[in-house]
């Protein structure tokens, strides 16, 4: 795997090339940060939208956020104008938030060559770069991109279980701490507190700086304390979607055995057979 983030800059000059792709992955509802409010609408030029709510999702799934599968991704890919040989760039409108979740379905469809814009809308902004009030049109002729799944890099419960007993894996939750410990409550109704035994607690925010990610070398530090290279990370937080931020700023620095626990704590607290860390008293 290539490095995965693109720099503004390199946007900048790329904007005109054919087979570039730019997606906006921003979604309606943030959840763990104050979210970043536009007075008006504002896109990069010949961006086109991703819709990780609806199209890029298993609406049949009794998960939130759900995984979509092959022909789902597929068709919604090639609407796009996705091709194979396409060069995929992703982006949101809070820096980094919801382009690491779809850079992972990307990636997990076998479309190595997509990238997320290190510290999306609001970087492109801060430095007084062209922008437009309007998303550009998919594409009318369809792409031939062709989705194939790589199962190795999503997981459920059942996978999680069957390797806890073993410590065969660390499992990293990016969570708040006070959602982690049990603390604060889970914004989702059903849905137990507390964490997966065993897991650890590396809130999203600790990998950014800003908009932005920090330093393949300070996020070396990091997870050095925290993963082994010999064991398979496990990535979770309440729904699918900030667990790919620290997911994505494992790969920066250099992990590659790399797992998304697609339901995360919305599947597992929600479900009274598993178990939990009690919440902190």
């Amino acid at each position: 795997m290539k490095f995965p983030l693109v720099t503004t800059d390199w946007l900048a000059r790329n904007l005109s090339k054919k087979n570039l792709v730019i997606l906006d992955a921003s979604m309606t509802k943030i959840v763990g940060r104050e979210p970043i409010v536009y007075d008006s609408p504002v896109f990069i030029p010949n961006s086109m939208k991703l819709d990780l709510e609806h199209a890029f999702c298993d609406l049949q799934s009794s998960m939130v956020h759900a995984f979509p599968g092959e022909e789902k991704f597929t068709l919604e890919a090639r609407k796009l104008g996705i091709n194979s040989g396409s060069i995929v760039v992703i982006y949101d409108n809070q820096g980094i938030y919801s382009s690491p979740r779809a850079w992972w379905i990307f990636q997990a469809m076998g479309h190595k060559n997509t990238y997320v814009l290190d510290g999306g809308l609001p970087q492109w902004c801060s430095e007084n770069r062209k922008t437009v009030p309007h998303l550009s049109q998919a594409h009318s002729e369809s792409g031939n991109i062709k989705g194939v799944f790589h199962a190795d890099k999503v997981c459920d419960s059942r996978y999680l279980l069957r390797r806890m007993a073993d410590n065969q894996v660390a499992i990293l939750d990016a969570r708040s701490a006070e959602r982690f410990t049990g603390a604060a409550p889970e914004p989702r109704e059903g849905v137990r507190s507390g964490h997966i035994p065993g897991s650890v607690n590396l809130p999203f925010s600790y990998v950014l700086e800003q908009h932005r990610f920090k330093s393949p070398e300070q996020l070396k530090t990091v997870f050095s304390q925290l993963l082994a290279e010999d064991k398979p990370a496990v990535f979770s937080c309440g729904s699918g979607i900030t667990a790919c931020i620290i997911l994505l700023a494992s790969v920066i620095a250099g992990y590659k055995n790399n797992v998304l626990y697609d339901g995360s704590w919305a599947d597992w607290g929600s479900n009274d057979s598993l178990p939990i860390a009690s919440p902190q008293p």
